[in-house]
């Protein structure tokens, strides 16, 4: 028999997180395990590296129960998953596995989310991944829910939905190209779940932020607070990750390379650089 697989779990709310620590453990059964995670929270950090010329991140060990290793870095989630891309830990994993995360990533959420840009960073370097994320019962914005949600998160549940959707990608064999696995899960029980669906990204969450209010701070000529509002919940249609949330269902949806936009759509962009360079490229 061949080696088991290596999975490597990362989040971006921090390595004390209890949704990432349920879904390494769920994992253990699929494979072998290490968590390689953010000291602390990275919510909204895309897939940031820092400045690398700037930044000095630090390894701790750190003791998670079930987990033979586990590592807290000081730097976000996607520097993460690239150091142990680049064989920081010994052998680089077959696969990244992201999440939990409390608050569904889904719509334009996925441009911003921490959980998916380890995924994203996996990606990059020819490694597939799952971001697992789960709806919030209480405030959530933008994909990111409050700490005050966080006792009613049904991390079992959305880690049994993760356990079937990793195996069968490892069953199946990983793709060549890689992709990452969007998998964003009603906070619910499993029973109580409509169903499951292949989704589209949707335009927007189903609930985002609304406005930006710049208000003067006091005793501080030139600088200002924000003031953000949030505007209500919206329905979106149900073929799309947002709107398959709303419906109590679990959704999968595949994030692969950047869409190509033909050239033609911007005839300008030529005809300026036309202007101060020459003509564009030879044909062929």
């Amino acid at each position: 028999m061949g080696a088991r697989p290596l999975l490597l779990l990362t989040n971006d709310d921090g390595i004390d997180s209890v949704g990432l620590h349920v879904l390494a453990r769920a994992m253990l059964s699929l494979g072998d395990v290490m968590i390689v995670a953010p000291d602390s929270e990275y919510s909204g950090a895309g897939a940031a590296l820092g400045a690398l010329h700037l930044i000095k991140p630090e390894v701790h060990e750190a003791t998670i129960d079930g987990i033979e290793r586990a590592y807290a870095v000081t730097g976000p989630p996607a520097l993460c998953t690239l150091f142990a891309a680049l064989g920081a830990f010994g052998r680089v994993p077959d696969l990244v596995v992201s999440g939990i995360n409390p608050g569904a990533n889904v719509g334009r959420a996925v441009y911003h989310s921490g959980t998916i840009g380890a995924g994203l960073t996996a990606r990059g370097r020819q490694i597939n991944a799952v971001a697992v994320s789960q709806e919030v019962a209480g405030f959530a914005v933008d994909g990111q829910g409050g700490e005050e949600s966080l006792g009613t998160q049904r991390w079992q549940d959305a880690a049994a939905v993760a356990e079937v959707v990793v195996g069968a990608l490892l069953r199946g064999g990983l793709p060549h190209d890689p992709v990452v696995v969007n998998l964003n899960v009603p906070n619910r029980p499993l029973a109580a779940m409509t169903g499951w669906q292949y989704s589209t990204v949707a335009t927007q969450p189903p609930r985002t932020m609304a406005s930006a209010t710049l208000r003067p701070k006091p005793g501080h000529a030139g600088s200002f607070h924000v003031d953000l509002s949030w505007g209500d919940p919206v329905p979106l249609p149900v073929e799309t990750d947002s709107g398959a949330i709303e419906a109590g269902r679990v959704s999968v949806s595949f994030l692969g390379r950047l869409d190509h936009v033909d050239a033609a759509a911007m005839p300008g962009v030529g005809v300026g650089l036309d202007l101060l360079l020459g003509s564009g490229p030879a044909a062929g």
